[in-house]
């Protein structure tokens, strides 16, 4: 029996995530570390990042995790609220795989995260994006965090401080590499500036991982309000 090719756009999706794929499996080293140091078995490692396969929710949950006390609704809770980004990314998404039963669209969904689809994004303002070119950069995604995170579990114990080899970073340079290559002009530093401010100032005054929630509703609120505004002024500049 022939087995199909896969399409162009999945290896070109593949081949443009390798750079990003290598700091993921940086940082995902670093949670493996700290998910060891934190009580979790290789079992319960390889469940989380391969079914939740949430690189911010699983930081936050690491803080949370208490071998036979597990808070197992505020975990979910807190999850949940970290991740509600990801139905406005999916949304998104939805000219692409609007076509799609419903099974083979969840399927697809499940592979979204925020390397592959700001990377898609990027390709579809260029004319280039598609669904297979998103399923060959998540997949790439998904096997980089799951064997990282699994690497650094088991290394975890020669380890000790993952700070010592700079691996702190990687998880901030993806993400800066990813805003800068969103750059459309000055207003997107209206959200970008309000996210910030907002969880610099809620780190301060509340504790936990609440600033990720606050940052990010945050931006996105001063971004809606900003094209709100800069839409009706070009509207009247029209008339």
């Amino acid at each position: 029996m022939r087995i199909p090719s896969l399409p162009g756009p999945f290896w070109l999706g593949l081949r443009m995530f390798v750079p990003i794929a290598i700091s993921i499996a940086a940082y995902g080293v670093v949670w493996g570390v700290l998910a060891g140091q934190a009580g979790m078995s290789v079992l319960e490692v390889a469940l989380m990042s391969g079914l939740v396969y949430a690189g911010a929710s699983q930081f936050v949950v690491l803080e949370m995790w208490t071998p036979g006390q597990l808070p197992i609704v505020s975990i979910v809770v807190a999850a949940a609220i970290v991740n509600l980004r990801v139905l406005l990314m999916t949304a998104t998404l939805r000219p692409l795989a609007g076509h799609l039963p419903l099974p083979r669209a969840l399927a697809v969904m499940f592979l979204v995260s925020d390397e592959p689809w700001a990377l898609t994004m990027g390709e579809v303002r260029k004319g280039r994006g598609s669904l297979a070119f998103l399923v060959g950069a998540g997949v790439l995604c998904w096997a980089s965090w799951m064997v990282s995170t699994l690497v650094g579990r088991v290394l975890g114990a020669f380890i000790d401080d993952p700070t010592r080899y700079g691996l702190d970073f990687a998880f901030t340079a993806t993400f800066l590499a990813l805003l800068l290559g969103m750059w459309k002009g000055r207003g997107d530093l209206v959200p970008w500036i309000a996210g910030g401010l907002i969880a610099i100032v809620t780190a301060r005054l509340v504790e936990g991982n609440w600033y990720i929630v606050a940052g990010g509703l945050g931006g996105s609120l001063a971004g809606a309000v900003f094209d709100h505004f800069a839409g009706r002024r070009e509207t009247r500049d029209v008339a």
